[in-house]
């Protein structure tokens, strides 16, 4: 690039628009540690105490219009911050998501689960992105893609999301309600599995025109078996008849081996932390298999430290 154009080599990047990137020879990591706390500051939960889960397992919010309205300002604030915060934290999309759709009117219960979010914050600043060197061998993309059916009680629309990792690292995420309303969960799962199939195609350009090389067909895995059954049969039934033709997509994909579709356990499913509110172990173990480690001091824990420390003295 210096051969083209006029420019200065500062070194290695260290910190980009709020993203804080540590490089070694073994991996990249990408945290926003002092962003986060930033929006801790601004909501004045700096010192709150934290949870473990972003939001209560199993907690359904609606529009709730028989409870008080808050300050929509403050809150859709907060709901832009968190939303660019996603950058480097997958483990909040879902909770995120679902606060993002009731910026319009927010209420009572909303404001409650925005606290439970940032009480969460607050104990995870320290967590971040890591990116692991592997071997060219290793480096294969793979999907994994899940749907929760009949969530939201406004609407009845489900949650969709995926996740693609190259190698061991998780390069691309997504968690959002869909567009139609799904009869089944296998109806639900097979509009999942064509949206993680237009990722697929899109990162398989992307790095081939990256790499110079041809890549080969990425794997999607998804936990339900009608689901994959559907993808697989290229004739129109009674089970598949109704589903909007924008969503056949990834039948084409598999005749044209763009796409391989594979069946993973539930256990073993790395998308369920973005669709839908789990409890503390199970959210726990999610977020392990995402590939987020601690990645930066916790400046909180070492101020009470400090203090503790200091009151010994005195």
């Amino acid at each position: 690039m210096s051969s083209k154009f006029e420019m200065n080599d500062l070194g290695k990047l260290t910190y980009y628009l709020g993203i804080e990137v540590q490089q070694d020879k073994e991996c990249i990591t990408l945290s926003q540690k002092r962003y986060a706390l930033k929006i801790l500051e601004e909501a004045g939960m700096e010192d709150c105490n934290p949870v473990h889960t972003p939001m209560e397992a199993g907690l359904k919010l609606s529009k709730a219009t028989e409870e008080k309205d808050i300050d929509a300002t403050t809150y859709r604030k907060l709901v832009g911050c968190l939303r660019y915060l996603l950058h480097t934290r997958p483990d909040l999309s879902y909770c995120v998501g679902v606060l993002s759709r009731y910026m319009q009117n927010p209420k009572e219960s909303h404001g409650a689960a925005m606290k439970q979010c940032l009480r969460y914050l607050r104990g995870t600043t320290t967590l971040g992105l890591v990116f692991k060197k592997s071997s060219s061998a290793a480096m294969k993309l793979v999907g994994y893609s899940d749907s929760s059916h009949n969530v939201d009680p406004d609407d009845g629309k489900s949650t969709t999301d995926h996740v693609f990792y190259l190698g061991e690292s998780m390069i691309s995420w997504c968690s959002q309600k869909q567009d139609t309303v799904a009869l089944s969960s296998c109806e639900a799962e097979f509009m999942a599995g064509t949206e993680a199939a237009r990722q697929a195609i899109w990162l398989q350009d992307l790095l081939g025109e990256i790499t110079e090389t041809v890549c080969e067909k990425v794997v999607i895995k998804i936990d339900n078996q009608s689901a994959i059954a559907l993808t697989k049969n290229p004739v129109f039934h009674g089970r598949s008849k109704h589903i909007h033709t924008r969503y056949h997509f990834i039948r084409e994909c598999v005749e044209n081996r763009q796409v391989e579709v594979e069946h993973v356990p539930g256990t073993e499913q790395k998308a369920d932390i973005l669709t839908k509110a789990l409890g503390k172990l199970k959210f726990k173990e999610m977020r392990e298999l995402t590939g987020m480690k601690v990645v930066a001091e916790d400046d909180f824990k070492l101020r009470r430290e400090n203090v503790g420390l200091s009151l010994k003295i005195a």
